[in-house]
């Protein structure tokens, strides 16, 4: 909710977009990384040990997509009281952030509304992040492995690899 005070929205519009993703290991902290662009220009990276050990895949994703969209969220409300408005934005009803990651399971329960979750200790990340999507604050979408952006920032790349995702764009 926004406040009723905040600044009316003026100039161009700028769209927000992430990329997340989760270095999952047996018996070992997974690594949460994550990139939030707005229009094409990174202004938010993020790569930290999870305070949990996951059993699986599914777990630790999810885990990643909530601390990738609790940013989201801090990002699109400042943007908002600087006076930005995002793409969509008419009298407060912004247009979603794109979140891409590269797990399909996590992407299919995000979509589907019968979707059940049967890990109890992941239930808060995965309810606050299906109240997001529902909420309309977020998107997620499937971007393949080799596609996504964040994978820098849960394990080490080959340079060819490094080379392929971010070409020209660092130098």
């Amino acid at each position: 909710m926004m406040p009723h005070r905040m600044p009316k929205p003026r100039g161009r519009t700028v769209i927000t977009t992430a990329y997340v993703d989760a270095s999952f290991g047996p018996n070992k902290k997974t690594h949460t990384g994550f990139i939030i662009f707005v229009n094409q220009a990174p202004i938010k990276w993020y790569s930290k040990k999870q305070q949990t050990i996951e059993s699986i895949a599914f777990s630790a994703q999810y885990i990643a997509l909530k601390t990738c969209v609790e940013e989201i969220e801090y990002v699109r409300f400042k943007l908002r009281m600087f006076g930005i408005p995002l793409v969509g934005d008419h009298e407060n009803n912004d247009h979603a952030t794109n979140i891409y990651c590269d797990n399909e399971a996590v992407v299919k329960n995000n979509t589907n509304v019968e979707s059940i979750l049967s890990e109890k200790h992941s239930s808060c990340a995965y309810n606050f992040t299906r109240w997001q999507v529902a909420a309309g604050v977020v998107t997620i979408g499937w971007v393949p492995t080799k596609d996504n952006l964040s994978d820098p920032f849960t394990k080490k790349l080959a340079e060819y690899k490094r080379d392929y995702l971010f070409g020209d764009w660092t130098c």
